[in-house]
């Protein structure tokens, strides 16, 4: 006679086999969406990035007494942190919000873009709303298209809503300045009112405080030291130098705007040249634009910390500092006008380090890095490594009379910890 086969075990075998039927088909339409996730561009970071640039650029768009860095960090952290919360492939630099399944990670980092400057520049809504809709058309209409935007607007509230209070809004006290040798005073031909006084106070978004790294003293007015880096850029720095070469005045001029928009531009060609995907190239300039804000904290701590004059009042006032080997020249000009804070540390060569330190990171220090600039149009720097590339837009200001060697030196040392350090926090939470 057949035996039976009790109806209990069967139900259960017919439970199991749908319960494995079910995993099977959760794990392939996981692993279908983890492909499909590892595939998308990293063209829409760029995008932003360059939507930001053109926002600096227009007069009167950037408030006077907030850092740019801090809209670049900003927008990043929030176009990162909306893409890892859906992916998953490294932890948040900032910010996270729970993703629901299926949601799309380049409609969450378009809509973290656009969500952020928004908030921040209010005056471009209809053009940040236009260039959102013209990236979010080429995604397929769906429920995880809106379920990505969703998650972006979801963590570029919670990045608007951590950085509120940070310190960015205070108005800076008015700024008295020093009557001693070495003290920064404004400076000619207009003696414009220092900037950014109170900015070393902000909150920074990955270091413990602006104070973290802050800079040794500089060399004393009457060492030896103080007298070389003053003879040099005296001589190198001033318009009508004889001693300066041609390069050298290139290079004086080549770097004169804003150096956090150079090396912005100078990570869209590495982040294009290396096909970086989306989850790359959101980090990547996630810690490349926090190291830049955080740097920047840090130098404004230690440029008022120390309230260092800059070369043109060294050199006028040369008579004045105690260093027999230092000769006054009352009308002594530089190439450049000099910036309106005091001198050290050098931004240039803050900045610099900080960029070059994180690119290397993801790219290896040496590289094909072809780097233009709105100041000379049509003049084409090369360098095969970022740490040279960092050491010449540092050297530049030497050139162009704004900052002693010294300046040089602290900056490229601050930049490299700092960036070094946001490095470090975004491999720890890894």
């Amino acid at each position: 006679m057949k035996k039976s086969i009790p109806v209990v075990a069967t139900l259960v075998a017919v439970v199991v086999g749908v319960a494995a039927t079910s995993t099977a088909l959760a794990s392939s339409a996981s692993t279908a969406t983890a492909d499909r996730d590892t595939k998308i561009s990293g063209a829409s970071v760029i995008t932003w990035n360059q939507e930001l640039l053109k926002i600096l650029l227009t007069p009167g768009a950037q408030p006077a007494t907030v850092h740019p860095t801090r809209s670049y960090a900003m927008l990043h952290a929030a176009i990162d942190d909306a893409v890892v919360s859906i992916t998953h492939g490294a932890p948040p630099v900032l910010v996270s919000v729970k993703a629901p399944h299926g949601a799309r990670p380049d409609a969450a980092a378009i809509e973290a873009g656009r969500a952020t400057l928004a908030a921040l520049y209010p005056g471009f809504k209809g053009e940040l709303a236009q260039l959102a809709d013209d990236q979010l058309a080429v995604i397929p209409n769906g429920a995880d298209e809106q379920r990505g935007i969703q998650v972006g607007d979801a963590v570029a509230a919670k990045i608007l809503d951590l950085r509120a209070n940070d310190g960015s809004a205070v108005t800076p006290p008015p700024f008295t300045p020093g009557n001693q040798p070495g003290n920064y005073r404004p400076t000619p031909p207009n003696f414009p009112a220092p900037v950014f006084t109170n900015w070393g106070n902000v909150t920074p978004f990955v270091l413990k405080s602006g104070s973290q790294f802050r800079p040794e003293p500089p060399p004393a007015l009457t060492s030896a030291t103080y007298a070389q880096a003053l003879n040099e850029v005296k001589s190198l720095g001033q318009n009508t130098s004889t001693t300066r070469t041609a390069d050298q005045t290139i290079i004086g001029k080549f770097w004169a705007p804003p150096i956090w928009n150079t090396w912005n531009v100078i990570a869209e060609n590495a982040a294009v040249a290396h096909h970086l995907n989306l989850e790359r190239t959101a980090r990547l300039f996630a810690l490349l634009n926090l190291s830049f804000a955080d740097s920047a904290i840090a130098m404004y701590d230690g440029k008022y910390h120390h309230q260092i004059w800059r070369p043109i009042t060294a050199i006028r006032l040369a008579d004045t500092d105690g260093n027999p080997a230092t000769v006054a020249d009352p009308n002594w000009t530089p190439l450049a006008v000099t910036a309106a804070d005091p001198s050290y540390p050098g931004a240039h060569s803050t900045i610099s380090a900080a960029g070059a330190t994180v690119l290397a990171a993801f790219f290896g220090n040496r590289d094909q890095i072809h780097v233009t600039s709105s100041a000379l149009p049509g003049t084409v720097r090369t360098f095969d490594s970022y740490s040279g590339l960092a050491t010449e837009a540092g050297l530049s200001r030497i050139f162009a009379g704004q900052h002693f060697r010294f300046d040089h030196v602290e900056g490229l040392e601050l930049g490299h910890d700092v960036a070094q350090f946001v490095l470090h926090h975004a491999h720890q939470e890894d």
